[in-house]
């Protein structure tokens, strides 16, 4: 199993303490979550894409361009990228450009995204979001194959023999199809061959299981091999401590407060206490042991290789994090890796070298020059487009 950090750059005060960050303070703390993953062992860091209060993740091909910047091995994923709300073309170039400036680390989970700002900022409604979600991955994965595209649609003026540059590192980009309930979404996967990441944050198993079902029923009726169907899923808290009654003590008062911001927007309450949010929803919440057994029951269910969890503290202490996240790498992680297999991510896909945690820092060179002193005959990226063909 692979396990990944995923943050929606919320900035609002700490549901705890009600400290206020700036919006800078609360960037740059996102790149250090980032750094602090790839120290930890985490296989892929997510940035989300939101348009409206309480988020400032408008522009998750700038942060993560930043992340690339400072990290070498971990994947670079956005969670989710809104297609519906964006030019294929623009989007194209913007991750194309990360693509290339990351070493072929990059992973899309896309999606068309929620929010009555859609609406005020991009006319994008609920009536055509899906529609152009549809039509907007379609053209992008046209741009990302071809370097010679005549397309035509609804929502975007036609293109003719058109080039859109630069051209990608990855010739084959993985796109995941993010859905919380959304069965096209899951049609569109399935279609293409692509894999699913279910949301499975906000109710308890079964109607995202039904989904995960809904999407392995369609890949077979698509005609692709069963085995290949690719699943992740997302998990609605997280605070792993070696005893559960502390980590329920502290999570207790951040339950509360999502509680009160729920009702204070009129969102319906799914569970009533923190003990039935801990048993029955995705939240990985106590102990080492227990947090294991819950990611077994969810995979028995999904038949999933990915999960991700919170990047953000989401008022814990800095210290309370970080533990419960180096306590999840070191005595929940190896064993799940162990029992349950799962596919490489980012540019590990394409058998390419774990380079020094510095190298990123110091340009291609020292990415790529110095790690064949230590990989003899390892993947250059250059060698990614060979790699995808054999």
């Amino acid at each position: 199993m692979k396990f990944l950090l995923l943050t929606l750059i919320t900035h609002q005060p700490d549901p705890v303490t009600g400290a206020v960050e700036s919006p800078a303070q609360r960037l740059r703390r996102v790149v250090d979550s980032a750094r602090l993953a790839e120290e930890f062992g985490y296989d892929g860091f997510a940035v989300g894409e939101r348009h409206e209060d309480p988020f400032i993740s408008s522009a998750p091909p700038v942060v993560l361009s930043h992340i690339a910047a400072v990290t070498s091995r971990i994947a670079l994923f956005t969670g989710v990228t809104t297609l519906s709300l964006l030019d294929p073309v623009r989007a194209f170039e913007d991750y194309s450009t990360l693509d290339n400036l990351s070493g072929g680390r990059l992973e899309l989970i896309i999606g068309k995204g929620n929010g009555a700002a859609q609406a005020q900022l991009f006319h994008v409604t609920a009536e055509d979001q899906w529609d152009r979600n549809r039509e907007g991955y379609e053209l992008f994965r046209l741009l990302w194959g071809s370097d010679s595209v005549t397309w035509s649609g609804r929502f975007r003026p036609a293109l003719t023999d058109a080039k859109a540059l630069p051209r990608p590192l990855q010739p084959r980009l993985r796109i995941w199809h993010g859905s919380a309930t959304s069965r096209d979404s899951v049609d569109l996967a399935a279609r293409y061959g692509d894999p699913l990441f279910s949301a499975n944050v906000t109710y308890p198993l079964e109607p995202y299981a039904e989904l995960v079902e809904h999407y392995r029923d369609r890949w077979a009726a698509y005609g692709h091999d069963p085995a290949d169907a690719l699943v992740g899923a997302g998990t609605a808290g997280f605070y792993v401590t070696r005893d559960s009654q502390d980590a329920l003590r502290a999570y207790r008062p951040i339950f509360e407060a999502r509680q009160a911001t729920a009702r204070k927007h009129g969102v319906p309450i799914v569970f009533d206490t923190l003990e039935d949010f801990a048993e029955r929803s995705s939240a990985l919440i106590g102990s080492p042991q227990q947090v294991s057994e819950k990611v077994h029951r969810y995979h028995e269910r999904f038949g999933h290789e990915v999960i991700h969890l919170s990047a953000d503290s989401d008022g814990l202490t800095d210290n309370q994090h970080r533990e419960s996240l180096e306590l999840f790498q070191s005595e929940v992680a190896p064993p799940l890796r162990q029992r349950i297999p799962s596919r490489a991510l980012g540019a590990l896909r394409y058998g390419t070298p774990v380079a020094p945690s510095d190298a990123a820092t110091q340009g291609d060179a020292a990415l790529w020059g110095d790690v064949d002193a230590q990989h003899e005959g390892a993947a250059r990226p250059t060698d990614i487009a060979e790699a995808v063909h054999r």
